[in-house]
């Protein structure tokens, strides 16, 4: 088997072993990159000499005895709005082309210590504030699988790095489902952690975030398979001084009497899925009882108020803290864009912003009570197949819909909960999948559930590498 083939926890192991060199694997995967990435432009730049270096070290510390991590020789990538010491932070904005970061990053520090090695950045939308990704900085991303679809975004480099088979791992961020709609349009695997569980904190920002984005915003990874999304977020979590919010919580909590129960429930709020979507779910549902889960029909709180105040109160803080930004360095388009989200979420006064953040505890607490029965719950992400590439930018209506039918996503950030996407098959000729969301700090059930599928439907992006 070709070395980029591998998955980040087959080749760990088989370079612990001393079968494979992460020479190997690296020069692999680059050679991969080279060959496809003019199609896809899911990187924007790649460092040949840092990572073929990198793996040399590794190679010397693996052969000497000294400790290695579970991540040690692996390749990743890591998306452009993350600090990567001596590189810039371009967020897809050209005004910030030279815009150098001073240190790496927390969760970049974590890889690098479990021993993964960078091979390049992710292409991601100006700002990071598009569900798809195209920036007049490094252009568009194309979706491996479909040339009209959107590769999703933010993290819509990450995801299509994943499915061309650019390695095993994919860095990315989610504040509004930038980690899922990549997973779910380009078909592959990903757990958006819950709120604040890896350290964030870019040593090149300016000026911290918004009290929202604080609260609701994570850092996770892209994969392939979903072992590769537990291995290396697992490797994340490790908290950091630099972000007091990050919790010292270990990745698996204790054990929880068997059958674990799943909810599942065919009332999905205003916007039925598509026939396709629906079947995956119900798909899922099936594949999960087979695992031995026990699946009850039941409702969990409606995701429709927790979308409602995320969209308000997201909306107010854009306008405030983003807006000034994009208007000074934005495109026309990311401004037209804003502007609409901003429409849409109907701009809340000061009083209305804090009673939406305050309010936010109320709507916590019921599914938190709900998740206290039921651990997992099986959704759409999204409740119809993923979108063409500019679609959002074509009218006030169409990004009004994007919102309307991606409520499970945005609505999850608000509550702070982990919530996993795996991609599963083809609807309308456009990968699709399911999620499944958790109890808070068990992002370990989560990615069991997500194992389990994956087990029953195969690991999707195989097929496209086959074909």
């Amino acid at each position: 088997m070709e070395p980029w083939r591998l998955t980040a926890t087959d080749a760990a192991a088989m370079m612990a072993r001393g079968e494979l060199t992460s020479v190997d694997v690296v020069e692999s995967v680059l050679e991969r990159i080279d060959a496809h990435n003019g199609d896809v432009n899911a990187l924007t730049s790649v460092d040949h000499d840092g990572a073929r270096t990198a793996a040399e070290k590794a190679d010397e510390r693996r052969r000497a005895g000294g400790p290695i991590g579970p991540l040690h020789g692996v390749p990743v990538t890591i998306k452009g709005n993350l600090d990567v010491a001596g590189e810039p932070t371009t967020s897809g904005v050209a005004a910030f082309a030279d815009k150098l970061a001073p240190e790496d990053a927390p969760a970049v520090s974590n890889l690098r210590r479990a021993g993964a090695i960078v091979v390049g950045r992710t292409n991601l939308p100006e700002f990071g504030i598009r569900g798809t990704t195209f920036n007049p900085l490094f252009g568009r991303t194309a979706n491996p699988w479909h040339p009209d679809a959107s590769p999703g975004g933010s993290s819509g480099g990450a995801g299509a790095a994943a499915a061309a088979g650019f390695g095993p791992l994919h860095q990315g961020s989610d504040i509004g489902g930038s980690l899922r709609f990549p997973a779910f349009g380009c078909g592959v695997a990903t757990i958006k952690p819950t709120s604040n569980r890896v350290p964030a904190f870019n040593p090149s920002s300016s000026a911290e975030r918004g009290v929202l984005s604080q609260t609701i915003s994570c850092i996770g990874m892209i994969s392939p398979t979903v072992a590769d999304v537990r291995l290396a977020t697992e490797a994340m979590i490790a908290p950091d001084a630099r972000d007091p919010n990050s919790p010292p919580v270990p990745w698996c909590g204790p054990d929880l009497p068997a059958p674990l129960t799943v909810a599942v429930s065919h009332d999905w709020g205003p916007h039925a899925p598509h026939p396709g979507i629906a079947a995956l779910i119900d798909r899922a549902a099936s594949q999960l009882g087979d695992a031995g889960y026990r699946v009850v029909e039941v409702a969990p709180p409606p995701i429709e108020e927790a979308f409602r105040s995320w969209l308000a109160a997201a909306s107010t803080e854009l306008a405030v803290g983003l807006g000034p930004v994009v208007d000074r360095f934005g495109s026309d388009d990311t401004r037209q864009l804003l502007e609409w989200t901003i429409e849409a979420g109907q701009l809340l006064d000061r009083d209305g912003y804090m009673w939406a953040l305050g309010d936010r505890t109320r709507i916590q607490r019921a599914w938190n009570l709900f998740l206290d029965e039921h651990p997992l719950v099986l959704c759409p992400f999204m409740t119809q197949p993923m979108y063409d590439w500019d679609f959002d930018v074509r009218s006030f209506e169409a990004v009004n819909d994007v919102l309307e039918r991606a409520m499970h996503a945005f609505g999850v950030n608000f509550l702070g909960l982990p919530a996993g996407v795996i991609g599963m098959d083809l609807v309308e000729d456009r990968p699709a999948g399911v999620q499944v969301l958790g109890r808070r700090y068990r992002e370990d059930l989560v990615c069991d559930a997500l194992e389990a599928i994956e087990h029953r439907n195969g690991v999707m992006a195989e097929r496209l590498w086959s074909s």
